[in-house]
């Protein structure tokens, strides 16, 4: 065998080979405890080594160390390397102090030395040997140690690019080690400036560094959004030849590409700068359309380039979730990619687009592609891929699609990979609840999921059905039918006996008239099950039996026989004899009457929330795509929904009435017990990285009722509303990102006592600890009394790891969502404009648009602002006129609206005219800054 080169040093390259060559464990130890031997001696005897010598040895040690091997010497002689002025020795020594040295070890302080003074040579080689090590130990030791010198280093004129770009990786280490390393002050506008850097490496280190700073501190690293965007905006802009050092197969920078965009997903709104906004709307446009062009190349690092960077910017245009524009066009890229030849690509497309699923302004460009993603379901190879696919249409599936996509989710149940069994039964029983169009659909579809997939039906589902029938009295005979039908099945899952017991004990009556499912055919049917069953199903159905003697005193004799067979000695379940015993004697001793109250239909069960997401979310934690759900009582038909009649009288202190059809929790309760709530309003639980960025803008909620209000590394808090005339209902979401319990957890409405008088808001306390990984819901009632400005505040207190936390938030309680939308024509419209032309009547705001004026993204924000926006009223189509009328408890204030774009000025002009000065001047003050 030839021998090994060791940088010249032969005596290496022998020992190596001579290794390699050992034909047993037990001939290589001898070999290295040979070694070791000569070592020893020679660093101990040998007073003249030189440094050659030394930096055999050494390496000697380190290879036998990689062999896995103890090494309990030759430590200082490493450190004697570091004061070499050749290259190969000072590396060899730094390489294996980082490898061998333990962070408290006593030569620690000789080494911290050694590396000061190569941090302070003219030498970049050294320098940069230095930094390696310092990263590659990484401890507090030597962050404290070097906490002046590596930022000096970062920032300093007089640095070299190589040096600064390792001394910002340094610090990215060293930082998450002891993130109090980093100063503040000046040093922050220093660091952030580093993305201004000509040297694209200096700014591609810079940007991790920055990134985990902004995770920390994002309020004072703001500064960094604008050079961020003005950086990307170059490399997006340049051609491959204006970067050739950094461009990789056609697509520039595209690793500094992929970090920016991930910095700037830190904060949410990205940036309150309307030109700095208009900027990177553009950068993301232009990213966008690089995706349509023809591919540069071939090969596949082109395409995994150009797709990374691709994917980065539709992940950042969902995060803000603000600009519809941009959501559609991204959701138009992600269906390209659903018949794309690349199984990642496929996979990576369905995932993006169950985030797109979510927002209000992509959710119907998703929905366009439901043929394809129903196909993948079916058709994909890759089981991960049609689990993706699965999750799209959970997230996709609306009251207008919701019978279709249940349907095939049915459908391919029966054939579907059993590692995904148990998610579909429950994701299909969630939305079967959800978009219920009546009753009858909704039974049916429960018990076709138990006849397909009984064995991953979990309690929670049947318990629900159960629940649902006994609440609603029309569906009742049509489930007792319905089950009695599926139990003459040969082949009957147990749940389904469980479901057919309890509907046919309580109902059975309502199909008895029928020859076919008369008393004695229900009883026999039901009892061919028994001897098949377990011992808690069993029990359920002497339970029935005992109500069916109630029901039909006719079969008594022959149900009491079943009751003595059970009741004695031959039954082995001590519970089973017990209760075959206790209803024996009840059927015997107790009058018609007695029976009759004892054995009464069971009561309807009080309105309570479905634990069925909750199951959900415990099964695949992290993985269950957001799906608001609007009823998380017992699913309300469509068809009744506009029946709901509202008493104005009701004040918000009302306990028993529910003023908007929305469930009231009997409490405030972790959704991972049995009460877990349908409602899911958290954005990110879809998302598997771990992002600690801080999500905070209120503004959002002008437009839209859900979503995230506020989110940092600790908390997330979703809110869920609902508003009719002048009442409203929120739901908080809070939950806990974190490993730990927070507890002392403290919501207080924050509210001025004059403000009160005009906004009435009671909120529910919620319980005192947040567990790790759960989520608690806390609701509150808002009545608006008359028109009011601001908005009331939460100041959430709570402690984790034993440190004091606090959050302030404002509430999305506006006063636009007290608004009741009006249709009028154009004659009413202007006739009516011209009534309301007093001067505190109306009110007038010139302003500069805000982003690259975009008139369709303004005609949706108008729509999800409350009033109705009115077609061909103004002369002018570009211009955009709305009527609506504020409800308060005292009064009912009429306001209208126009919008009036100049396109060549990027210029808008917004007028509002009411009835009421102070509504006019609030409903202008919260629209002029939007567009």
């Amino acid at each position: 065998m030839a021998p090994v080169r060791g940088d010249g040093m032969r005596g290496l390259a022998v020992f190596i080979s001579d290794i390699r060559n050992c034909k047993s464990k037990e001939a290589e130890i001898k070999r290295i405890n040979k070694e070791l031997a000569n070592i020893r001696s020679k660093f101990k005897g040998d007073k003249t080594l030189d440094g050659y010598q030394k930096k055999k040895y050494v390496c000697k040690l380190l290879f036998i160390f990689l062999l896995g091997h103890d090494i309990d010497f030759g430590h200082m002689e490493a450190v004697n390397l570091l004061s070499s002025n050749k290259y190969s020795e000072k590396q060899i020594g730094y390489l294996f102090i980082s490898v061998l040295v333990n962070t408290n070890s006593d030569l620690i302080k000789l080494i911290i030395q050694s590396i000061k003074n190569d941090l302070q040579s003219r030498n970049p080689i050294y320098v940069n040997l230095a930094l390696q090590c310092i990263a590659n130990i990484g401890s507090r030791d030597m962050a404290e140690a070097f906490s002046n010198e590596i930022p000096k280093l970062l920032v300093s004129g007089d640095t070299m690019d190589v040096v600064k770009q390792s001394a910002a990786l340094c610090l990215l280490r060293l930082y998450r080690t002891c993130p109090d390393i980093i100063p503040g002050g000046e040093w922050t506008s220093r660091i952030i400036h580093l993305l201004n850097d000509q040297h694209m490496g200096v700014v591609t280190a810079a940007t991790s560094l920055i990134d985990a700073l902004v995770k920390k501190n994002p309020e004072e690293y703001k500064g960094c959004v604008s050079l961020a965007v003005s950086r990307l905006s170059r490399i997006v802009t340049a051609s491959y030849t204006d970067l050739q050092d950094y461009t990789y197969y056609f697509v520039p920078a595209p690793w500094l590409s992929v970090k920016l965009l991930r910095l700037l997903q830190n904060y949410n709104p990205v940036t309150e700068d309307p030109g700095v906004r208009g900027r990177l709307n553009e950068c993301l446009e232009t990213i966008l359309n690089k995706a349509q062009e023809p591919p540069k190349s071939k090969k596949v690092q082109h395409s995994n380039a150009k797709n990374a960077v691709l994917f980065e910017a539709i992940n950042l245009i969902i995060h803000s979730d603000s600009e519809p524009n941009l959501l559609v066009r991204a959701c138009n890229q992600l269906g390209q990619f659903l018949s794309n030849r690349e199984t990642n690509l496929r996979y990576l497309a369905l995932e993006s687009m169950c985030h797109l699923a979510t927002s209000e302004f992509s959710h119907e460009a998703v929905k366009k592609h439901q043929e394809v993603v129903i196909l993948s379901m079916k058709m994909e190879k890759d089981v991960s891929v049609r689990q993706q696919a699965v999750d799209l249409l959970y997230a996709m599936c609306d009251r207008s699609n919701a019978e279709e996509i249940v349907q095939e989710m049915l459908n391919y149940l029966e054939t579907a990979d059993y590692s995904i069994r148990e998610e579909m039964v429950l994701k299909v029983a969630i939305l079967a609840e959800k978009y219920a169009t009546d009753y009858t659909w909704y039974v049916d579809v429960i018990l076709n999921l138990i006849r397909i997939a009984g064995d991953y039906v979990s309690e929670e589902v049947w318990y629900r059905v159960i629940q649902i029938v006994i609440n609603r009295e029309e569906v009742q005979g049509y489930a007792a039918k319905t089950v009695f039908e599926a139990l003459q099945a040969p082949a009957c899952h147990e749940n389904m006996v469980k479901v057919g017991g309890y509907i046919l004990g309580e109902f059975g009556n309502l199909i008895a008239g029928d020859s076919r499912s008369a008393p004695m055919v229900q009883f026999k049917l039901l009892h061919s099950k028994y001897h098949l069953c377990s011992s808690m199903t069993r029990a359920l159905l002497l339970s029935t039996y005992i109500k069916f003697i109630n029901l039909f005193p006719e079969i008594r004799s022959t149900i009491q026989e079943v009751f003595k067979q059970h009741s004695n000695l031959r039954s082995a379940d001590a519970e089973l004899q017990q209760r075959a015993s206790e209803y024996l004697q009840l059927s015997i001793v107790a009058s018609t009457d007695v029976l009759a109250t004892v054995l009464e239909e069971m009561p309807s069960f009080p309105e309570r929330e479905s634990s069925i997401l909750a199951v959900l979310k415990k099964k695949k934690p992290g993985r269950v795509p957001e799906n608001e759900i609007r009823e998380n009582k017992s699913p309300i038909p469509a068809t009744n929904t506009n029946n709901t009649q509202i008493n104005s009288n009701h004040t918000s202190n009302s306990t028993n009435a529910d003023l908007l059809g929305l469930s009231t929790p009997p409490s405030s309760g972790n959704m991972t017990n049995n009460q877990g709530t349908l409602i899911d309003v958290l954005g990110d639980i879809y998302n598997n990285s771990a992002s600690s960025s801080v999500v905070y803008n209120t503004k959002k909620f002008l437009f839209k009722n859900n979503g995230v209000l506020f989110e940092n590394d600790l908390i997330q808090i979703g809110v869920k509303s609902e508003y009719r005339q002048n009442l409203g209902r929120l739901g908080l979401y809070y939950g806990n990102k974190t490993q730990t319990p927070l507890t002392n957890f403290t919501p207080v409405l924050q509210w001025p006592a004059e403000s009160a008088l005009k906004l009435s808001v009671q909120i529910k306390a919620v319980e005192p600890t947040l567990e790790a990984g759960a989520q608690i819901q806390q609701l509150l009632n808002a009545e608006c009394v008359e028109d009011f400005a601001d908005s009331p505040s939460i100041d959430l207190s709570f402690r984790h790891n034993g440190v004091h936390q606090k959050v302030t938030i404002k509430l999305p309680l506006t006063l636009n969502k007290f608004f009741e939308p009006t249709e009028m024509n154009g004659e009413s419209f202007f006739a009516r404009w011209k009534n309301l032309g007093g001067e505190s009547q109306r009110a007038q705001r010139v302003f500069k648009a805000q982003i690259p004026m975009d008139l369709q993204a303004a005609r949706t924000k108008l729509m999800g602002f409350g009033m109705q926006l009115l077609d061909s009223i103004d002369p002018n189509p570009d211009n955009m006129v709305c009527a609506g009328i504020i409800h308060t408890q005292s009064q009912q204030v009429g306001c209208l609206l126009r919008l009036e774009p100049n396109k060549q000025a990027q210029m808008f002009r917004l007028t509002i005219r009411s009835s009421k000065e102070t509504v006019t001047k609030e409903v202008c003050n919260l629209l002029f800054d939007q567009f």
